[in-house]
């Protein structure tokens, strides 16, 4: 049995930081892409960053705030996420997939922004 396992949320004040990570358990082949993705309230669930082949793409409202790291021999990802917004408060799902469209979902990991 897969399962993709996260760590890291918790409540941060506006500006703090987080670390999330995400790692596979079970046998399973290098996925082509790791991101993370995340869903507010009411909101449908967004790209937040993806990493493949070493090549990171960012959402705009995250860029230059988040880095995302991957090793997908591995299958780990891990997303550094500094000056945190109230905005970027969300569940924050780690998955990963391969370009045929097989893919992964973790259990989600909550992240709070507020003082």
């Amino acid at each position: 049995q897969v399962q993709l396992v996260e760590s890291g949320g918790g409540l941060v004040q506006p500006g703090g930081s987080l670390r999330l990570s995400c790692a596979a358990s079970g046998r399973i082949l290098s996925f082509d892409t790791m991101g993370w993705y995340r869903q507010a309230p009411g909101k449908q669930r967004e790209l937040v960053a993806e990493v493949s082949g070493g090549n990171a793409n960012y959402a705009d409202s995250v860029a230059g705030r988040f880095t995302i790291s991957g090793d997908n021999i591995k299958n780990t990802v891990e997303l550094q996420m500094n000056s945190l917004k109230p905005e970027d408060t969300a569940v924050y799902y780690c998955n990963g997939h391969w370009g045929y469209g097989l893919e992964f979902w973790g259990q989600g990991t909550q992240v709070t922004v507020s003082s």
